[in-house]
């Protein structure tokens, strides 16, 4: 994944036909100005979204001697805005979507692939250096980026710590063995922060490791797998809102939720796949706990779309923030766009297609 760069604006490429909403003259006469004007301005940004996900676009009209109220044309206007986020959430469901890869930065780039090689037994995919920028990537993995969920490090330029906060959980990899990986992990001069043994309230083998820069993996005792790299932790302060919103925004499925009242916590996982396949986003609430640090070592998820435009409309319609507005980034021809959701957690979408031009 490529640096992301402000850029100036482009113009957006029109994706459906659409016909033109108009107000006939006097439709809304009786009104006073400032009444008309926020009637116009609702009215119009519905159309913008209408036309966004290819509905037809309404046309406000008036009979021999009638005119339309405003309280009509908002009803209207309302009315249609329902059908648009229907239209958004049906075409969210249906694109392709896929988490490519997490980014965050680190203080050591060749001692942090020393030990993901090494202790978590990953692949160095592929590296490059950015001189002009005073910064490095490195993208490690259990398999090629084109098929799956790999880690992105960012290396800036004599930066050697930073700050992972309190609202970064930890990352997941599934291991056939997990008191085998921690011995490795300890021969290696690895930190072990949880010894191997049941997850509290559950069955599941789990230990948790740290690497050089902190960051804590959760290993999980789990059969053969496709996508050995499959989790990753976020802490939010509103679980049943972040679900909503993953669902409808993002089209992720809600896998399965659990609620430990002993311990005062409850997780949701959301992805695109099931957990034995697939990389997932596990969500967990602390009772009473609505904000959180979320310091600046972590960065992002990058998730692949078929259409960064239609994303960022539908990211709009269900609460999120657009932090970048779609299009292609500068100097390359790759599409994204960038998005906080309720928490603040950032997200950016790629084009598919692109992506996969860059891997080439």
């Amino acid at each position: 994944m490529v640096r992301i760069m402000p850029m100036a604006s482009t113009i957006r490429p029109s994706l459906s036909s659409f016909a033109t909403c108009r107000f006939a003259p006097g439709a809304i006469s009786m009104v006073n100005s400032s009444s008309r004007f926020n009637s116009l301005h609702f009215a119009s940004n519905v159309e913008s979204q209408s036309q966004r996900f290819g509905l037809k676009a309404c046309k406000l009209f008036r009979g021999e001697g009638n005119s339309k109220s405003v309280k009509t044309i908002v009803s209207m206007a309302q009315g249609s805005t329902a059908t648009t986020q229907e239209n958004a959430l049906e075409w969210v469901k249906s694109d392709k979507r896929r988490m490519l890869h997490v980014v965050y930065r680190v203080g050591d780039m060749d001692r942090t692939i020393k030990f993901y090689t090494e202790c978590l037994g990953m692949k160095l995919l592929r590296k490059r250096d950015i001189p002009e920028e005073r910064y490095t990537n490195a993208f490690l993995g259990y398999g090629p980026e084109d098929s799956h969920f790999v880690i992105e490090l960012t290396y800036n330029y004599g930066v050697d710590k930073y700050d992972i906060g309190s609202g970064f959980g930890h990352f997941g990899i599934a291991v056939d063995d997990v008191a085998k990986t921690v011995d490795l992990i300890k021969a290696k001069g690895g930190t072990v922060t949880r010894e191997p043994g049941p997850v509290k309230g559950g069955k599941s083998i789990i230990a948790f490791v740290e690497d050089p820069d902190g960051y804590k993996f959760e290993l999980i005792e789990r059969g053969p797998t496709p996508e050995p790299l499959c989790q990753v932790m976020l802490r939010v302060g509103d679980l049943d809102r972040a679900i909503t919103f993953y669902e409808k925004a993002f089209g992720m499925e809600l896998l399965r939720r659990r609620d430990n009242p002993e311990y005062k916590y409850t997780i949701a996982m959301m992805g695109y796949g099931p957990e034995d396949k697939s990389a997932v986003l596990e969500l967990t609430y602390n009772y009473g706990v609505t904000e959180y640090d979320k310091g600046n070592a972590y960065a992002q998820i990058a998730i692949g779309t078929d259409d960064v435009y239609k994303t960022a409309e539908a990211v709009k319609l269900f609460g999120g923030k657009i932090t970048r507005e779609p299009g292609p980034l500068p100097g390359i021809s790759t599409k994204i766009t960038a998005c906080l959701d309720p928490d603040g957690w950032k997200t950016v979408f790629v084009d598919n297609i692109d992506f996969l031009k860059e891997l080439e």
